[in-house]
């Protein structure tokens, strides 16, 4: 079986429950450290899919890699191999496609509700309507061509999209474990300082009733992973 590709962008934004679920279900993973120089691969033929992960940089820097991989992103499309995109990877995944990358008009950090952009948009892809999702973004982007948003939320509009009804491109985070949550407000407490105000919760609302919250986020990534995996084992 051909492995699903991971990217990862920052040594600490690793492939948390989505690398989990793919273990758990003998899908063979290849994690692609960008954040250590590797290199970005000419094509996406060698991959049942691809996952992008969340990273601190925007999408719009200029980073030896973006290009590269915005390249690879628009040929997985055309050829069919699936893309998931966590944060950081659906920006990219957007601006691949012909959508834009900005900042968002005010940051979200912590624990946020999400619903669906219209009813019944995303039940398929989630199983609920609604859910409370972790953020960590100062940025957005814009619906690419073609694609059909599927959540929204009070803070930032896009929230997630679907392309051809096979590759997902999601602003929030349904990949947290409680070691990414841990290690990001350790790491990102300066951040949580800076930008306090009501869509930025201070780390100790963040790790409150944790454990709880992830139950209820991992059920729902699983979903979500389900129906993403349908796809790639039409290509192992």
């Amino acid at each position: 079986m051909r492995p699903v590709a991971v990217f990862r962008f920052s040594r600490t934004e690793g492939p948390g429950r989505f690398g989990e679920y793919l273990q758990a279900r003998g899908i063979p993973v290849r994690v692609i450290a960008l954040d250590r120089g590797e290199a970005v691969p000419e094509a996406p033929r060698e991959f049942a899919g691809i996952g992008l992960m969340g990273g601190p940089m925007s999408a719009n820097d200029p980073l030896p890699w973006v290009e590269p991989l915005l390249g690879l992103l628009r040929s997985a499309v055309r050829e069919g191999t699936p893309v998931i995109g966590h944060c950081l990877g659906g920006q990219l995944l957007a601006r691949a496609l012909g959508g834009t990358v900005t900042r968002a008009a005010v940051p979200e950090i912590g624990w946020h509700p999400v619903r669906e952009a219209e009813p019944g948009a995303a039940r398929a892809w989630t199983g609920t309507p609604h859910f409370t999702a972790f953020q960590w973004h100062f940025d957005t982007f814009s619906l690419p061509p073609g694609a059909r948003r599927l959540l929204t939320g009070d803070a930032c509009v896009q929230q997630g999209y679907v392309v051809d009804e096979r590759h997902l491109g999601l602003q929030c985070h349904i990949e947290m474990t409680r070691e990414l949550v841990a290690q990001w407000c350790r790491d990102g407490a300066g951040e949580i300082e800076r930008h306090a105000g009501p869509t930025v919760q201070s780390t100790a609302a963040i790790l409150a009733d944790l454990d709880a919250r992830l139950g209820l986020l991992s059920a729902v990534a699983d979903r979500v992973y389900d129906r993403w995996t349908a796809h790639v084992r039409q290509l192992a």
